[in-house]
């Protein structure tokens, strides 16, 4: 089956690499003139793991960054509330692994190019719409001072949070929503923490910091990538994945945040370049699909980055997509089959992120205890915790291997 792909961010390039290994013709056309190792720290969890690990990329993903041992929650004083494995390390089909963002799309295109051809990704074309033509997916691309199109037997769409397609598909949808907090991000050099492979989250909804390694330690230092959070209730401009951030604005927030196994504003202080955007999301919507044209990742379920789920489901959307494929040689049935089994998963990640996920522990810990606590058994009943966490991995579909 002849399949065009639009976008060559992590969703697409997964789809890419998927539909390949099955057998498919496929081909990924991309806005941008050059495909740059942008961004800072991404997590991918281990059922999104499993997807590329079946596509041989496991081991080259780990070669770049860090097995995450496990996942901590804390308040905003350093208390811990919670801890779990993660990955191998609790039971998992596959490690989670915390790298750059820069190397996870890389290496995909790295493996794309060897994989599919270098002729088979095309960039310097932006989507402008779609349609189809009986049995045919038609894309129609600007590039330069001319108009392509292209014919394939599917077009799927990873074209991102202001997809063109999905604004084809619902005009009248407008911008992503606001959540009312901001994300401030960046990468510094510092002592390993904790196991030196712990991810962790302190704080609350209005107020949180999230860290993790992202390279192994080197002469006693290590890459970590964090994330400073904060309400801001105007969003005061346009979401830009990489709008330069200023430290001023936050560290003043964090100033006290100095924990005896984090030292929290040293840390914001080391930073390489700094990089601010609003939380934003989008509504769930009917359908992502229309003839033989489909969504997937940002472009069809956008969501808070939290519970590390933004790029582990689009990497999910693309084993979906190829299951589907598989079971059903009608193209239009087979996206239907796709869409089914994708869309309600990550409506239903969509909304629990809105309440803060996993993260709810933090919020409940805040809310019975704003000054901190002597015993974690004052503040949660037994078993309630556990709960939380299983219900949000259930939600995710994080399997532990079968005993």
């Amino acid at each position: 089956m002849q399949i065009v792909i639009a976008g060559a961010g992590i969703g697409g390039l997964a789809a890419a690499l998927a539909l390949h290994a099955d057998g498919h013709e496929v081909r990924v056309i991309e806005s941008v003139p050059e495909i740059k190792p942008l961004g800072v720290g991404i997590n991918l969890l281990p059922q999104a793991v499993k997807v590329l690990d079946e596509l041989g990329l496991a081991e080259a993903l780990l070669s770049r960054g860090i097995a995450t041992r496990e996942l901590s929650y804390f308040n905003r004083f350093g208390q811990r509330i919670w801890t779990e494995p993660r990955g191998l390390f609790g039971g998992f089909q596959a490690p989670q692994i915390s790298l750059s963002r820069g190397a996870l799309q890389m290496t995909l295109l790295q493996h794309a190019l060897e994989r599919l051809g270098a002729e088979r990704i095309v960039t310097g074309r932006k989507l402008m719409r779609f349609e189809t033509r009986g049995d045919v997916a038609l894309a129609v691309f600007s590039a330069a001072d001319q108009v392509v199109e292209t014919e394939g037997d599917i077009l799927v769409c990873a074209d991102g949070i202001h997809s063109m397609a999905r604004r084809q598909m619902y005009p009248e949808e407008g911008a992503p929503i606001y959540s009312g907090r901001v994300l401030w991000r960046s990468t510094s050099y510092a002592e390993p923490f904790l196991s030196g492979a712990t991810m962790i989250m302190a704080g609350y909804e209005a107020q949180k910091f999230v860290a993790y390694p992202i390279e192994p330690a080197g002469a006693g230092r290590q890459r970590i990538n964090w994330i400073a959070e904060l309400r801001v209730p105007v969003m005061r401009e346009k979401e830009d994945w990489y709008r330069a951030g200023d430290i001023a604005d936050f560290l003043p927030a964090f100033a006290d945040w100095k924990f005896d196994w984090l030292d929290v504003p040293q840390l914001i202080g080391d930073a390489e370049r700094i990089y601010e955007y609003p939380m934003v999301d989008r509504d769930p919507v009917e359908a992502w699909t229309s003839g033989s044209v489909t969504l997937v990742g940002d472009a069809a379920h956008a969501m808070y980055p939290i519970g590390s789920n933004g790029a582990s489901q689009a990497i999910l959307d693309a084993g979906a997509l190829v299951r589907a494929l598989r079971a059903h040689t009608n193209p239009r049935t087979a996206l239907q089959v796709y869409e089914a089994e994708r869309l309600p998963a990550t409506a239903a990640i969509v909304r629990a992120n809105r309440h803060n996920g996993p993260e709810h522990c933090m919020q409940l810990a805040h809310e019975r205890a704003p000054e901190g606590f002597n015993l974690l058994e004052d503040v949660f009943a037994p078993g309630e915790l556990q709960a939380i966490a299983d219900h949000y991995k259930s939600l995710t579909g994080m399997k532990r291997k079968a005993s």
